[in-house]
Parts: structure tokens; sequence; C-alpha cells
């Protein structure tokens, strides 16, 4: 679980990204502070993962408070949510090394976006294993695929993918075929496929091509142990 403290001194922008956070699962919310100094303490008491923080605040900016963490040694990544839009301000909440930035007033798809992309390089970055090339890709660019409730594709619906969706998981670590979850779902092959190619565009599943002794090339599917969660995003 990814523990957040919220930085903002206006108690309905604070209210708003609570309700937000709450909204995405593997996020809790352990405090708010709306004063820098308070948010310090909280820092230092609490050790959060993520700070969602503003700039605009009484006595010390936000700025100024995410360099005092840096000096101090604190590794709490940041989310600035500000409505300071100039340039210096985002190039020095860069520098301190703020993971994203946001400007006020944002939308709900686009403050899921930065959350879910902070999750799952968080998660990228806890791995052990060994990675390739690609894997950093996707994790430096993920922003060009970040996804939201709306973003499947014309033709599939949340329904059908739920039901794909139960057929995957009865297959467990296996890796299976379109016509394994067509035959366990009750769903049509062509429709299948569809869904099964559109888990693979999304890095929640992997594919993989069998080459039989006898007949075509089958491609097979295997769950993504990193992203699969990510399937929470569409249904």
């Amino acid at each position: 679980m990814i523990t957040v403290l919220i930085v903002e001194d206006d108690p309905m922008v604070a209210e708003l990204n609570k309700q937000y956070v709450e909204a995405l699962p593997g996020f809790q919310i352990i405090s708010a502070a709306a004063l820098p100094e308070e948010a310090l303490q909280k820092v230092q008491q609490l050790k959060p993962d993520l700070l969602l923080l503003d700039i605009y605040m009484p006595g010390m900016t936000g700025l100024e408070l995410l360099k005092q963490l840096r000096t101090t040694g604190s590794e709490t990544d940041v989310i600035v949510i500000s409505a300071a839009n100039d340039t210096a301000s985002i190039q020095q909440a860069l520098q301190y090394g703020a993971v994203d930035y946001l400007i006020k007033p944002f939308n709900w798809e686009r403050f899921q976006q930065a959350m879910l992309a902070y999750r799952e390089r968080k998660q990228f970055l806890l791995s052990s294993h060994a990675v390739k090339q690609g894997d950093i890709d996707r994790m430096l660019h993920q922003h060009t695929r970040a996804v939201s409730p709306s973003d499947l594709p014309k033709g599939l619906t949340k329904e059908t993918l739920k039901m794909i969706w139960n057929a995957i998981q009865e297959e467990g670590e296996a890796d299976f075929s379109a016509e394994d979850i067509a035959f366990s779902s009750g769903v049509s092959r062509v429709s299948v496929r569809k869904y099964l190619s559109f888990l693979d565009s999304a890095h929640i599943l992997t594919a993989s091509v069998s080459y039989g002794s006898v007949g075509r090339p089958q491609t097979r599917y295997r769950l993504n142990g990193e992203n699969h969660e990510q399937i929470h995003c569409f249904i």
C-alpha cells in the first residue's frame, strides 16, 4: 500500500484530493497538512511514500519545503499540484525531484494518470529482477499510455471485459490461448481475441507465439505479474 500525505492549505482542494486518492486502489491517505512546517513534521514522523504538494502556502512555499526535504535527506516522492504555471516553478520542482506536476484546475483523468504512473514506477523500482531497455522505456514514458476508465477501445465493453477477466484469473499463472478463454467465458473467439489484444497493449498480459509441431503458430498469453492490477482502471 502506498501511503500519501496531502499538503494543501485550501480545505476544499485538500478534501477533493483526498477523495481522488481514495478512489484509486493501492493508495492510503495517512494524513494532511495545511502548513509547510506541519508537513515537515509529519514527513519526519510518518515517512509517507508520496507527498501531494501545493506551492502557494502561508510561510515557506511548497518549493522551499521540497528543497528542505531533499536537504535533510528525505526520500519521500512528490507530485506537485499547484496553480503555479510558470516554467521557473516547474523547472525547480523537477530539479528537486518531483515525479509529476499538475496545474490547477486539473481533471480526474490527469490526476489518475499521475497516480497510476507513479504506482507502476514504484512497483517497477522495487522489483529485484534484471530489466531490459524496453522496460525502462515503458516506465519513463508511461504518460503516453496512461489509462483511465474511458480508455476502452471502441467496441469493447466493461461487462464483457469482466467476463473475460474472470476466465483469465481462473487460469492462474498458466499461459492460455484465446480459444481457452472463449471456452471458459462463453464469449466468441473473435471477441476474445480483441480483448486479449487490448490487455496485451495495456501491458496487463504478455503475449508469446507458440510453434507447435502441427498446425499454425498459436498466440498464448500470460498475466503480467507487475501490471495486472491495472485492470481495475477498466472494470
